[in-house]
């Protein structure tokens, strides 16, 4: 197979004076990165999905709060909220699903999570990739371990909240007490008794306090990074306000709101608690709306790229690494490099040789082109 500088090389360049018979080439469709335009099918797939889940999460909120006695009306907005992050996300997620690399994406990604083949192969690396690519992050922190410690904050904080958040509001788990007023809870869940809780010691402490714990976690992580986003020039020059900026606002008013309920419950005896539980709410519910639409639906893009990372990792067990044709060094495995081209052709991009060289070739060649055919004509 002949280079692609060579082959651009070897075309002589057209005569002024002679007529074009050739049809002008289809300009390449431009590399945005961004999703195809949805079609009708595809907008009425995500919309069918969306509803489907909104009502399964609905049905799931009334049957798990025992036909709704145990559930909290003065949690209405919340639980409302999450319909419509159900159905945002759903939605969304058909529709990434149905771009040709995403799709592609989900199906080598899940396949691999899911193979029997893989788990006889390695079968700690599902765990172990789970652990450390979606718990830990280990990949940010070869980016810098300041940004990989406030990530970590942010995820555990995210995670803490909405493990105690989303069953509450749904009324799933329910503290109940004889007394009325404490100190001896009963905790359940789905009006099954679970176990007893004495909010005066260290453990119910903890269980009762456990949003201000993830809302001290997430302040200081939201806060690095609104930081470094007004700090950083490379961060300032391609950010947007309501991308990259609002998510982290969100988080620091929810979190700042959340410790000042508690705040004013124990130092102010309520002063102003209806306010901030107003705020709070309001600050929640919009967070939760935007989650599909913002910076935020990567978390739940992830899991699929766990499953890509085990796909490349088993074909490196199996020895399947595609060398580079210019220079011989290793690129990436051959079936991710192949995967790879077949989502170029999907795309109709027609450069697809360009996959089979490292990026150093990639470089060199595209210098090579311009030399050839730029350059030489300003001598």
């Amino acid at each position: 197979m002949s280079e692609p500088s060579e082959a651009l090389a070897a075309e002589p360049p057209p005569s002024p004076s002679a007529p074009s018979s050739a049809p002008p080439r289809p300009s390449a469709p431009p590399l945005t990165g961004s999703l195809p335009p949805a079609g009708p099918s595809v907008t009425a797939r995500a919309t069918l999905a969306g509803t489907v889940v909104s009502l399964l999460l609905i049905a799931a909120i009334v049957l798990g709060s025992r036909l709704l006695r145990d559930f909290d009306s003065a949690l209405l907005p919340y639980a409302v909220a999450t319909v419509f992050l159900a159905f945002g996300v759903a939605y969304r997620y058909t529709v990434w699903v149905s771009a040709p690399g995403a799709r592609r994406l989900f199906k080598k990604g899940f396949g691999s999570f899911f193979s029997a083949a893989n788990f006889r192969k390695a079968p700690t690396a599902v765990p172990r990739m789970i652990a450390t690519y979606l718990g830990f992050q280990k990949f940010l922190g070869a980016r810098s371990r300041s940004r990989w410690a406030a990530h970590q904050l942010i995820f555990w904080g995210c995670l803490l909240a909405a493990a105690i958040t989303f069953p509450l509001t749904w009324g799933w788990f329910t503290f109940t007490s004889s007394t009325g007023s404490g100190p001896g809870y009963e905790m359940r869940i789905w009006g099954f008794k679970i176990l007893g809780v004495n909010a005066l010691n260290v453990v119910g402490w903890l269980m009762f306090h456990g949003l201000d714990l993830a809302a001290v976690l997430v302040i200081p992580g939201a806060s690095y990074f609104l930081w470094r986003r007004m700090k950083d020039r490379g961060a300032i020059t391609g950010q947007r306000f309501a991308y990259d900026l609002l998510p982290l606002i969100c988080l620091i008013v929810i979190s700042v709101t959340g410790l000042l309920l508690t705040f004013s419950s124990i130092f102010l005896h309520g002063g102003g608690y209806e306010f901030l539980a107003l705020l709070h709410m309001v600050s929640v519910v919009f967070t939760l709306i935007y989650i599909p639409f913002g910076k935020f639906f990567h978390i739940v893009q992830r899991p699929a790229a766990v499953g890509m990372q085990l796909f490349k990792y088993t074909a490196r067990q199996d020895e399947q690494v595609f060398a580079c044709k210019r220079c011989g060094e290793p690129v990436d495995t051959a079936p991710y490099v192949e995967n790879l081209r077949a989502t170029m052709r999907d795309l109709k991009l027609d450069f697809n040789a360009f996959v089979e060289y490292c990026p150093r070739c990639k470089r060199v060649l595209r210098g090579n082109a311009y030399l050839a055919h730029v350059k030489k004509g300003f001598k």
